[in-house]
């Protein structure tokens, strides 16, 4: 049922003095886009009047098809707590929509929605809540952003040490202002380095929660003179930043993954999903981690995981089962990064997971021990296999899974598999500067 109305929105526009309003979506990478226009045009808009060049979007259309329209969804309505108090401004997420009134199938909430309404068909309602880091780095003299902080800060490290926490403290605030119910935060463990966490919702909630947090946390950030960054690995012999996600599957509000007779907690369904999970999970890894730098984090050292396995008892597998707590149970994967389009992260985690309900696929033993402390061979034995370790690898296993292929869907899986494999290309063709350090004087 619609939080908002027509009336509502019109309401609360007259109410707060809102003058511009910014129809939002994003392309197939998960960058945000919007078209902005003052309210004169609101008619329009509630509507789904309002035009925009798909053309001119990565992955969107060619030139001869480009003319798409904004419809936008009323009950992502928000004021920017940060913009003038008069003359507010105030945002839609939208779905984006062929001139003949068809969804666009190359939208990445388009595929979302597909897939819980899949979901739903099933009984399940997808519960999701994310845990994003990001770091907070000083800007130069022209106000560009730098890897550079004074802080010295680690985990659970507060002020002084924590340098970040007044900036920290201004985006909880105005999260909540926009809606947000924030559970918790704190400083991770690099210098620099900080994790605020929301609390669970459905999963295209969580997935328009996602974009906006990250918008937020950018625009407070600058507000202090930083720069806020989800740069999966942004510097060298630190602990990169992820954005796990927790995941559960209610059906008539009751969680199906709860079963307190199992020794974890966790129901056949939820062992059956988390098959799925790791059935898919090379070419689930192509779209949680999407970025050439994605694969500086997944590595041995730095508590990333590494390691396709699961266990309720350590952190070091890919997959944990957390502590229960009262009716809640979750599974939470913890490979993926804040560089990933949260609208095809959690659809391609969805469709792999009810592919493992439907076939009852059951994985392997639990890995209770610490993985990273395994020899190869000890690793071998118990059929340990490791998550792609670059981009060319996501990609190929991306290729290689039909069902996560066919969830993408045919437009955004052949122009995401071409970007990426022009990325790479690109990364493998470029010198860096490890290359300058190590070679240029001595060869």
């Amino acid at each position: 049922m619609s939080k908002y109305t027509r009336d509502d929105i019109w309401r609360m526009i007259e109410e707060e003095d809102v003058e511009f309003i910014r129809l939002q979506f994003t392309d197939m990478f998960g960058t945000l886009k919007n078209v902005a226009v003052t309210t004169s045009q609101l008619e329009r808009v509630l509507n789904n009047e309002i035009l925009f060049d798909g053309a001119s979007i990565e992955g969107f259309a060619r030139v001869e098809q480009s003319d798409m329209f904004l419809r936008p969804d009323l009950d992502t309505f928000c004021i920017f707590p940060w913009r003038p108090q008069q003359g507010k401004v105030a945002r839609f997420l939208c779905d984006v929509y062929l001139p003949d009134g068809t969804p666009f199938l190359g939208d990445p909430r388009y595929v979302l929605k597909q897939v819980v309404a899949e979901a739903a068909a099933m009984g399940y309602q997808f519960d999701v809540g994310p845990e994003c880091e990001f770091f907070l780095f000083h800007t130069d003299d022209e106000g560009n952003p730098t890897t550079l902080t004074h802080e010295k800060a680690g985990y659970f490290d507060v002020g002084p040490l924590d340098l970040g926490e007044n900036a920290r403290r201004d985006m909880i605030l105005t999260l909540e202002e926009m809606g947000f119910v924030v559970e918790s935060s704190h400083h991770e463990n690099a210098p620099a380095q900080h994790e605020i966490d929301f609390h669970y919702e459905e999963a295209l909630k969580t997935a328009d929660d996602i974009v906006t947090f990250k918008m937020a946390v950018k625009t407070i950030a600058k507000r202090h003179g930083l720069h806020a960054s989800f740069m999966p690995k942004p510097k060298s012999g630190v602990n990169g930043s992820g954005m796990h996600i927790n995941m559960s599957l209610a059906r008539d509000g009751v969680n199906v993954f709860l079963d307190e007779r199992d020794p974890n907690h966790l129901s056949l369904e939820g062992y059956w999903f988390i098959g799925g999970i790791m059935k898919h999970i090379r070419a689930i890894t192509a779209v949680t981690n999407p970025l050439v730098n994605s694969y500086k984090r997944l590595v041995p050292g730095y508590e990333a995981p590494v390691y396709i396995a699961w266990s309720s008892k350590n952190r070091s597998p890919l997959i944990r089962i957390p502590a229960q707590n009262g009716k809640t149970q979750r599974i939470e994967l913890r490979s993926p990064d804040s560089a990933a389009n949260p609208y095809l992260a959690l659809a391609v985690c969805l469709a792999a997971g009810l592919d493992g309900i439907r076939h009852r696929l059951l994985p392997p033993a639990s890995v209770d021990a610490n993985i990273f402390e395994m020899s190869d061979e000890e690793r071998s034995e118990m059929g340990i296999e490791c998550l792609p370790t670059n981009l060319k690898e996501a990609v190929e296993g991306l290729e290689a899974d039909p069902l996560i292929r066919e969830v993408l869907g045919s437009h955004i899986c052949e122009k995401y598999i071409e970007a990426k494999k022009a990325e790479w290309r690109d990364y493998c063709a470029a010198v860096s500067n490890w290359e300058l350090d190590r070679y240029l004087v001595n060869i």
